[in-house]
């Protein structure tokens, strides 16, 4: 796995969009953030592009996508905002030089399908991240962005929290990949479906129907990417519907019927994902991951 370079001060960093359209007006605090982090921000052609819900037209998009990624100029790209369309245009785009000279693209939701394809079809880290339209109204003072601040410049990242629920105990090292559930059910079949084997898988959803969670569940396991992980961490499983004839579990009871099968390390309630509480993580990278009967201890 190639871990791309870390950021230094005096580095640029690239905004833009590969699915929802997203006002440049709306960047105006985040770019004040991460200029105050010494980085300077450079707009792509997608903010403040519009083709009906998306951030101009999938030709648009991965033109400006493959733009960033070519020029030399740029040491990473923060995904403005999620939604749905990064995976109509990802096939639009020539990894050719990104493969020799990697930068970090960040982001999460919808980019999930950029994450697969680095980290699996390429062999190269990323970073699964909060993104603008969703950061906390106090960037420079919460977790959330000052996680994104240390996975960007290379500092460690440590996240320690009470268990709660189900969960089974361990302590294990592993390559930490995954994402949103449903774009990882997505990939299954394609170039960018997702290597799970020997790593830390991490999931999280949103707005989603329990009975397509579990759907989506037993289809990564009939796929055999539940079978051999070192370890399952469940992010933030937010908002999710039921029917008028209740589907009769939960997410995190659907998820554990699953898992339970297996013996290696699980938990719930990760900080990351649909939730506020959305902390950085480097997929492409080694985590050492400890689970007790009162506190799960991330740290990469």
């Amino acid at each position: 796995m190639q871990i791309p370079p870390y950021l230094k001060k005096g580095d640029t960093i690239g905004l833009l969009s590969t699915a929802r359209k997203i006002d440049a007006q709306q960047l105006e605090s985040t770019i004040t953030m991460l200029e105050g982090w010494g980085l300077n921000v450079r707009l792509g052609a997608s903010i403040g592009a519009s083709e009906h819900q998306f951030a101009g037209d999938d030709a648009l998009r991965a033109a400006n996508f493959q733009q960033f990624i070519d020029d030399d100029s740029i040491q990473a790209i923060l995904c403005a905002r999620g939604g749905y369309g990064t995976m109509r245009m990802i096939d639009r785009v020539d990894f050719g030089k990104f493969r020799v000279q990697p930068k970090w693209i960040c982001g999460f939701s919808d980019v999930t399908i950029l994450h697969t394809h680095l980290n699996s079809a390429l062999g190269i880290a990323s970073i699964h991240s909060s993104m603008p339209s969703l950061f906390p109204a106090d960037l420079n003072d919460h977790a959330v962005t000052e996680s994104l601040r240390k996975a960007l410049f290379g500092e460690e990242l440590k996240y320690v929290y009470p268990v709660k629920g189900a969960h089974r105990t361990g302590a294990v090292k592993g390559i930490v990949a995954g994402g949103n559930l449903s774009l990882l059910y997505a990939a299954q079949g394609s170039i960018s479906d997702l290597r799970t084997d020997g790593s830390i898988l991490f999931i999280e959803d949103l707005d989603e129907y329990l009975y397509h969670i579990d759907r989506m569940m037993i289809s990564l396991d009939r796929a055999g990417k539940l079978k051999n992980l070192r370890a399952l961490i469940v992010g933030g499983m937010s908002n999710m519907k039921d029917h008028t004839i209740p589907f009769g579990r939960n997410a995190e009871e659907i998820i554990w019927e699953l898992a339970s099968k297996y013996d290696y390390p699980v938990c719930f309630d990760f900080p990351a994902g649909h939730i506020e509480n959305n902390c950085a993580i480097r997929f492409g990278q080694e985590a050492t991951l400890q689970i007790t009967g009162k506190t799960v201890t991330f740290i990469q």
